[in-house]
């Protein structure tokens, strides 16, 4: 009996010893995996020690960092992180243990994600973009897609450039009701009727443009032709507020191509030919709702590496637009908005599909006044060989694809989500002793709307 107790004794310190020894062992915590929290310092937010990662706005960790994009959970914020980096410094690329911290909000980060993936499936050949921007910070809260976006070229974005032409013509004076009367195919008369910013004509009486659709003659003014997304109109309208206006309007709300390069001065410019970077997207519209205030697009606020060292991110930011002007284009496009399906978020709110030429592309861009979103669609093989036309996307079949369907449903998804809980704030109510009624373009007894 003693000797049992003495064994007995023997067996239990040595299960207390290996389970010290277990317990200050570092290979005891191998294969636990990391935990993020808001609390998780830079200093040992890595997952993995020596490797770089990014950390969301809060400080919680969304994933490791490396420069191969394709394994990343989000290959869109990825890639745009690299270019970043890229930008700033090439030779933070190339080295390890980076704590990269982010605007990104990891709630509508994911709340984003399963709105693409509620409609776009990962193997579809078209791919699908969202990117959330707040007005007046500039600060990206998400950026996802539907499957990696590689380096295909930029999407049309249709008709969602016409708000950059409505927004030059009422800084020019125009009010709402002003407008002209139309058909559903416009020429150009002679070709110093549009000309660039270098005073060169661009017009081309060869080319017709038309209505998707139709019509017929009738007065249209600056609200229904918004509306309507009537692009003879548009055409009108440039006409006399001028392309080259049209496109510095654009230009100072913050619209960038997706190469990087000019904005393209065609007389077509309102009609969205341009190759457009999904995030200056989002954030020429978050202009508007900031009331006319810019800010540089922000992905990054901090990079501390290895050492401690540390760069941080300030936003950059300006007022480019006679706040009332911005007020009277959020007004219409709140309009656009109401008489649409995609209407009732659980906010006050404004918005316009993006319809590109013979479908190629698809949009939906619109904003509260606190979240601006762009949502982007095409195929990534060809938009000319491949439009939406009578394709099934994310298990459904679609005769066509415009900017208020697929894009228009992720939109309201996404947003409906990102603002459940929030403090409910309101647009400024546009100046109608300034912009209502009309001034000089008003339509003849015969063709008022009655």
């Amino acid at each position: 009996m003693k000797a049992f107790l003495v064994f007995l004794g023997v067996a239990m310190l040595g299960a207390v010893i290996a389970t010290l020894l277990l317990l200050w062992s570092p290979a005891g915590d191998a294969d636990k995996e990391p935990v993020a929290s808001a609390s998780t310092s830079a200093a040992s937010a890595s997952p993995v020690a020596g490797k770089s990662v990014l950390l969301d706005a809060d400080g919680g960790v969304i994933e490791e960092f490396s420069r191969d994009c394709t394994r990343s959970g989000y290959p869109y914020l990825c890639q745009y992180v690299s270019e970043r980096l890229r930008a700033e410094d090439p030779q933070l690329l190339t080295r390890d243990g980076l704590t990269i911290r982010t605007t990104i909000d990891q709630r509508l980060q994911r709340a984003a994600q399963r709105a693409v993936d509620a409609y776009v499936y990962r193997d579809d050949p078209q791919i699908a973009t969202q990117v959330v921007v707040v007005p007046g910070e500039g600060a990206v809260k998400t950026m996802v897609t539907s499957r990696d976006p590689a380096d295909g070229p930029g999407l049309h974005q249709g008709t969602t450039a016409m708000p950059y032409a409505l927004a030059a013509a009422l800084a020019a004076g125009f009010r709402y009701d002003d407008g002209f009367v139309v058909s559903d195919e416009y020429r150009p008369s002679i070709f110093a009727k549009f000309k660039n910013c270098a005073g060169r004509p661009v017009a081309d009486p060869y080319h017709s443009i038309h209505n998707r659709k139709k019509g017929g003659v009738r007065f249209v003014t600056l609200r229904s032709g918004t509306r309507d997304a009537v692009n003879t109109f548009f055409m009108r309208l440039q006409e006399k507020v001028g392309l080259c206006e049209t496109v510095q309007m654009a230009q100072r709300l913050g619209l960038k191509t997706f190469d990087g390069k000019p904005l393209q001065e065609f007389e077509s410019f309102p009609l969205g030919l341009t190759e457009a970077d999904p995030v200056s997207v989002a954030n020429s519209y978050a202009s508007l709702a900031a009331r006319g205030r810019f800010c540089e697009p922000r992905v990054i606020t901090e990079i501390r590496d290895g050492s401690g060292a540390v760069r941080s991110f300030p936003a950059h930011c300006a007022q480019v637009l006679d706040p009332a002007v911005a007020d009277a284009v959020t007004g219409v496009l709140k309009d656009v908005l109401a008489m649409s399906a995609l209407k009732g978020i659980g906010r006050e709110a404004a918005g316009m599909p993006g319809d590109g030429d013979t479908f190629r592309t698809a949009w939906y861009v619109g904003y509260t006044p606190g979240l601006a979103s762009a949502v982007s669609l095409g195929d990534s093989r060809s938009t000319i060989r491949y439009p939406l036309i009578d394709v099934t996307i994310g298990g459904r079949r679609y005769s066509h694809v415009d900017g208020a369907s697929v894009p228009g449903l992720i939109w309201k998804k996404t947003m409906t989500e990102a603002v459940r809980g929030t403090q409910e704030t309101r647009f400024t109510r546009p100046d109608a002793a300034r912009f209502g009624g009309c001034r000089d373009a008003c339509p003849l007894p015969s063709l008022r709307p009655r």
